[in-house]
């Protein structure tokens, strides 16, 4: 990338000065290539000159003109200016970013590729909602996140896995079970009540009719409050298929679906994941047994308090099961890196989720968490009714048929994770430029059809000289094309995937000023033509790449 080409040139110019005695010997700290907020300003700039002052005892001003004087010689380069306050601002040559065409199309879907990762094995778990009920809109914002997080890090270079984590032990899946053998019971005519603490939407209903349709009466005498397990585990399977048809909606397709359950059972691996993480924790002191439970003791790593990890009834506690998962991810399976993308009400299990991964010997900074707010639904400016069916909630699966995969899945990337977020229905149906998905996918359906014409009329691209692009707005939508690989590393190092939308929005602004200024399939002056084809065939490739990160579709007609 010119970012890193710019950084070794600077960093090399940094080091001539000193050895030729203009600037004193100094430990250099990074080179930070940024993009300047105003394009008066250039196409990048550093800001090493003034990072330097302090340790070089020097004016930062005359410390750039120092480095700007030894700089290699590039074509990729221009100009390297001097500004105020001690900045060094470099303007691309024309020629080179116009040569950047045919490197882009050279590239094909691999551009924006990146090595960052180098092949390193990274976990991106998320959504992993009860399977007690049906998805929530909310877990449509998380597992938009995860999923784009994901291709992201794929195409930085990582061999990435995504998880999901069927939480099928403990007091939530009994609650389910004993609810569900009531409305089971309850169509056999049967006078009996769901549990005041169950889940009371119709979605539960609907489980019991299959199980109904599979088992006939075969529990109709089971005792409510204590379903029998075969019922249970399949009354959950049923939920997981329901999640897993939900996903594949919005166009989600997980590698793996970890089951609570198997933490507790020993397997091809060794004993239970469970119980060899308790076994690490109680081996490195971390357990301590008050109040007549066994309690990590979290305060003795930074923690407010302690946290109860086994009850006094001896059943273990979500935390527990949560440290035996995260031991399983690190340590049996060996991922190098794990991200959880987790609701807003998960926030304050994110120090001590981290002070348990230490305790169990596994560095904390290799655990990443990502928590996403609130989703808020409207219809202009009226709020969305919740859903009677769920039990007064918004569902996932609803949104996707009200609007499609495509636009549910921008809209719920478009802000930062931790900004709330409202998601205007109306706006993601209208087929207007107003409606941002709708924008990006007309500029990609409008260049396939440019392309499609110019193959019927004869007027091929490939032959195009680039050389010939010289028009402000065509290096314009080169220059927007060459943020693609830097937006990617970006991502890959802030887990930031919101920015894709915002990016693809702004290249296909570039795409249509350059196309209401500049003709492209004009007969009069084919090899302009050609070279302006070529340019829309690099286009369109990469605003179908920006696309494909976010799993949305890149139409090729509209």
């Amino acid at each position: 990338m010119m970012r890193d080409e710019l950084s070794a040139m600077v960093l090399s110019a940094a080091r001539a000065a000193m050895d030729a005695g203009v600037l004193p010997h100094v430990v250099l700290p990074e080179v930070i290539i940024e993009r300047p907020a105003r394009p008066e300003h250039g196409d990048y700039a550093t800001s090493l000159p003034l990072r330097l002052a302090r340790a070089a005892r020097a004016n930062p001003i005359e410390i750039a003109k120092a480095i700007a004087e030894r700089l290699p010689a590039s074509d990729a380069v221009a100009a390297a200016d001097v500004a105020a306050p001690g900045f060094i601002n470099f303007r691309l040559a024309e020629a080179w970013i116009a040569a950047q065409v045919d490197a882009i199309i050279a590239a094909g879907d691999a551009f924006g590729d990146l090595a960052l990762g180098g092949g390193a094995r990274v976990q991106v778990e998320f959504v992993s909602a009860n399977p007690t009920g049906p998805l929530t809109a909310g877990n449509g914002r998380g597992a938009a996140i995860g999923d784009v997080l994901a291709s992201v890090l794929q195409a930085a270079g990582y061999d990435v896995e995504r998880e999901y984590l069927v939480n099928d032990a403990g007091t939530q899946t009994e609650v389910f079970g004993r609810t569900l053998l009531a409305r089971y019971q309850q169509l056999f005519e049967r006078d009996v009540q769901i549990p005041e603490d169950g889940y009371p939407g119709e979605y539960m209903i609907d489980v019991a009719r299959r199980l109904k349709d599979e088992c006939g009466d075969a529990y109709v005498d089971a005792a409510v409050d204590a379903p029998p397990p075969e019922f249970v585990v399949r009354g959950v399977d049923l939920m997981v298929e329901a999640i897993g048809s939900d996903m594949e909606r919005l166009g989600v397709h997980y590698d793996a679906w970890f089951r609570e359950r198997s933490l507790y059972t020993a397997g091809e691996a060794g004993g239970a994941p469970y119980d060899e993480a308790m076994a690490v924790l109680r081996q490195r002191g971390s357990l301590v047994e008050k109040e007549g439970a066994l309690w990590f003791a979290s305060s003795e790593l930074g923690e407010d308090k302690d946290n109860v990890v086994v009850r006094s009834t001896g059943r273990p506690t979500y935390f527990a099961s949560d440290i035996a998962y995260h031991y399983d991810k690190f340590v049996r399976r060996g991922f190098e890196r794990v991200i959880d993308v987790w609701g807003a009400d998960h926030q304050g299990h994110v120090s001590r989720m981290k002070a348990a991964v230490e305790a169990v010997g596994v560095d904390p900074s290799r655990l990443e968490i990502i928590i996403y707010q609130l989703v808020s639904f409207r219809r202009g400016d009226e709020l969305v009714r919740l859903s009677k069916r769920a039990g007064n909630i918004v569902l996932m699966r609803d949104v996707v048929e009200e609007v499609g995969a495509d636009a549910a899945r921008f809209f719920f990337l478009a802000r930062s994770a931790d900004s709330q977020m409202e998601f205007d229905l109306d706006l993601a149906k209208k087929q207007a430029a107003d409606n941002p998905v709708y924008y990006v996918q007309y500029a990609h359906a409008r260049i396939a059809g440019i392309l499609a014409n110019a193959q019927e009329r004869g007027l091929p691209a490939e032959g195009g000289d680039v050389a010939l692009l010289t028009h402000p707005l065509e290096l314009e939508l080169v220059r927007r094309m060459l943020q693609l690989p830097e937006l990617v590393q970006m991502m890959a190092q802030t887990l930031e995937p919101h920015h894709l939308p915002h990016y693809a929005q702004d290249l296909a602004t570039a795409f249509h000023a350059f196309y209401t200024e500049c003709r492209v399939l004009d007969a009069d002056h084919p090899p302009l033509s050609a070279a302006r084809l070529k340019l829309c065939a690099a286009a369109r490739l990469t605003l179908a790449r920006a696309l494909t990160l976010m799993g949305v579709a890149a139409p090729g007609r509209m």
